[in-house]
């Protein structure tokens, strides 16, 4: 009997409760796929490229999991305690039967024990598969392939995810059901009605919106000029303020609030009771409110900004070469390295090879003159004033003595890459600029430029810069990042350069070898022959590396965060919502006897709960634009900053996609609520 009553007890708690136990099902998702990451394939690949970045994001994993678990610890708590208020009288009746105090916290300990493993039986497989799938799709977006990818089972993530879940929910309810079980039976059969609060002026809360608005204002302000992130103090006076602000402008919108009640249309039913009920929340929990709003802006914030900041990691490296090498002895010849390739039969499995020659000026020692482009940086300094032009005239004026590039070696890069190929006459040169110094509007200012064919002097001699700049990587993993050089005519090369020049061969595995594979696959095969040869080389798996790992740790542990704070905080403010209606409950009942239908009073549920859920939800989403536009400027990098406007519609996006998972925290409220309005409508007994 007493077993059979923990079963049905726990079973109408998860349905009753079933906001709060979906919560908990996904934190335990979220806790796997963060402890499980360093045993996914995706990071044991990055590891080999990527190591010390890797094992610094590995360490970081132990402190995000110790903060999830005490943010969720107190969650649990206060959810617990709502769920064990609503059952007082229960327990009262319990009591009232025989049954003994010790044996209630035991059937109170057995219901969320078995509620717990239950919760676990359900989120450790979902964050399995979930996991996987993210493996997947990570590997998919980087190119490396999902043939070889072998399905991950983490057991110490499976062990420290039961653990950390279990001490945290039965310290929770130790505590609490505890205190319940030494109440005394009149406090559990009779609600205690909460204490009135002292209602100030209404010119005191209008004073207190609008300091907190321009709290708000000023925070931000400085984030998105990058003041913030010049130093600790300087972010720590930003934070301040931003969450000092949010508390003062939801301390004073119940101002707001009076205002809509008044201006309101009186014949619409309940109008004033719905608003007086929101009115009365706001008053008693507008701390709570806040923080909640804090809580949603952090998820926003982290979603929006590290969703942009992995898509642009995707876009933004060009892939075209799979190979560079390097005769560090004999730098200005690659025939050597071609004989070694030939003689262990690797050449074969090459579609191309060729050389890509740079060098340096040698017809002069003047290296503060030998290049100087006067009229190029007249007509930028004639340009509207910008943050881009400013930055071109600052870096190009010390570009006295570049790199030079042979024309013809270019040219088999970009044909390898599919790109038309340069055309200069005799005496014309193209600029080359890596993607850290050519972001999209500089090179559209220089492009505009280059239209009129400046005039510039190399050594001794006049030439004509043309055509547009061009950005394609000269050789794998970036390891030579020009910012700036120019690219010229194989004789004028040969001039210029007086024979003495570095000679990298660049390398373009064949079709066959990556057409039925993965890439990862190929290169990291590729690398085991190479490895044989003594051959100094680099090869495209560095790149990857470095690009999967900003995808990795954007999108993993953004997302992760986003998760444990849309929890939290969606969580608590369901709660709260369930709590206060439960405590309004004579006023709903004294409604239904003046005849309020069921539908009535349904209509006026949704309403304060749109209005209850709508003011923190509307709040952080309206300051998240600000937030991600902040969270960018400081943690970009100056090239990443030149796609700062794309990133931000992809962070807009991911804002409107986690407003509807808002709506559907608020149907699961809705529908709580709905079911303990039809309880209200049976008639109550009275003693």
């Amino acid at each position: 009997m007493f077993f059979n009553l923990i079963i049905r007890n726990s079973k109408r708690n998860r349905k009753e409760n079933g906001l709060f136990f979906s919560s908990l099902i996904v934190s335990i998702v979220a806790f796997y796929m963060i402890l499980s990451l360093s045993h996914q394939d995706v990071m044991i690949f990055l590891a080999q490229m990527e190591s010390d970045a890797v094992n610094r994001l590995m360490d970081m994993i132990p402190v995000f999991y110790g903060l999830a678990l005490f943010i969720l610890f107190f969650l649990i708590y206060y959810a617990s305690k709502f769920q064990l208020k609503q059952r007082k009288h229960e327990f009262g009746v319990y009591l009232m039967l025989g049954m003994r105090r010790r044996r209630l916290f035991a059937m109170l300990l057995a219901e969320d024990f078995r509620n717990s493993v239950i919760s676990l039986a359900i989120g450790l497989p979902s964050a399995l598969l979930l996991s996987e799938l993210i493996s997947l799709i990570t590997a998919r977006l980087v190119g490396i392939g999902i043939i070889h990818h072998q399905i991950c089972f983490s057991l110490p993530a499976v062990l420290w995810t039961s653990i950390g879940f279990l001490l945290i929910k039965l310290t929770a309810f130790l505590i609490l059901s505890g205190k319940i079980s030494r109440q005394e039976i009149g406090s559990l059969l009779v609600e205690t009605p909460d204490g009135a609060k002292k209602q100030l002026p209404a010119f005191m809360y209008a004073v207190s919106i609008l300091i907190g608005i321009s709290c708000l204002t000023i925070a931000y302000a400085g984030a998105i000029q990058g003041k913030a992130w010049s130093g600790i103090w300087q972010m720590a006076r930003t934070v301040a303020l931003g969450t000092f602000g949010t508390f003062l402008l939801f301390w004073g919108i119940r101002f707001l609030i009076e205002i809509v009640v008044r201006s309101g249309k009186q014949d619409q039913q309940l109008h004033v009771f719905n608003f007086r009920q929101i009115q009365e929340n706001v008053i008693h929990r507008s701390g709570t409110l806040a923080i909640c709003s804090l809580l949603i802006l952090a998820a926003l914030c982290c979603f929006g900004a590290g969703v942009a900041i992995s898509r642009f990691y995707e876009e933004s490296e060009q892939h075209v070469l799979d190979y560079t090498f390097e005769d560090r002895n004999n730098g200005d010849d690659t025939a050597a390295i071609r004989q070694i390739l030939e003689n262990h039969q690797l050449d074969s499995r090459f579609s191309h090879l060729f050389d890509m020659k740079t060098g340096y000026i040698r017809t002069t020692e003047d290296t503060e003159h030998a290049f100087q482009m006067e009229p190029l940086l007249a007509a930028l300094h004639d340009m509207p004033p910008s943050q881009d032009r400013h930055v071109l005239l600052y870096n190009l004026k010390h570009e006295t003595y570049p790199h030079i590039i042979s024309l013809s070696s270019y040219n088999q890069l970009l044909s390898a890459a599919n790109i038309p190929k340069l055309t200069l006459g005799p005496e014309e040169a193209a600029i080359y600029m890596d993607h850290e110094s050519a972001t999209y509007e500089r090179k559209k200012l220089l492009d505009s430029i280059l239209q009129t064919r400046p005039e510039a002097r190399l050594g001794e001699k006049t030439i004509h810069l043309t055509g547009t700049v061009q950005t394609t990587n000269l050789v794998t993993d970036r390891s030579i990042t020009l910012s700036f050089a120019l690219i010229l005519p194989d004789e004028k090369f040969e001039y210029y350069t007086q024979g003495e020049y570095d000679v990298y061969l660049n390398g373009i595995l064949t079709k066959d070898e990556t057409e039925d594979t993965s890439l990862l696959s190929v290169i990291s095969e590729m690398n085991q022959e190479l490895n044989k040869t003594g051959l100094a080389y680099e090869s495209y798996l560095q790149n990857m590396g470095r690009q999967l790992f900003y995808m990795v740790a954007a999108s993993y542990i953004t997302m992760y965060l986003a998760v444990i704070f849309l929890i939290i905080s969606n969580t608590i403010i369901g709660v709260q919502f369930l709590m206060s209606q439960q405590k309004a409950n004579r006023r709903y009942r004294t409604l239904i006897r003046l005849g309020a239908a069921y539908s009535t009073l349904c209509d006026s549920a949704k309403k304060q709960i749109y209005w209850y859920f709508g003011l923190p939800i509307v709040i952080a989403a309206f300051s998240s634009l600000f937030g991600v536009r902040s969270l960018l400027t400081g943690i970009l990098s100056s090239r990443a900053k030149s796609s700062l406007s794309e990133m931000m519609i992809v962070s807009v996006a991911m804002i409107l996609a986690l407003c509807v998972i808002e709506y559907i925290y608020i149907t699961a409220v809705k529908r709580s609520s709905d079911r303990y309005l039809l309880k209200l409508m049976v008639p109550e007994r009275e003693e």
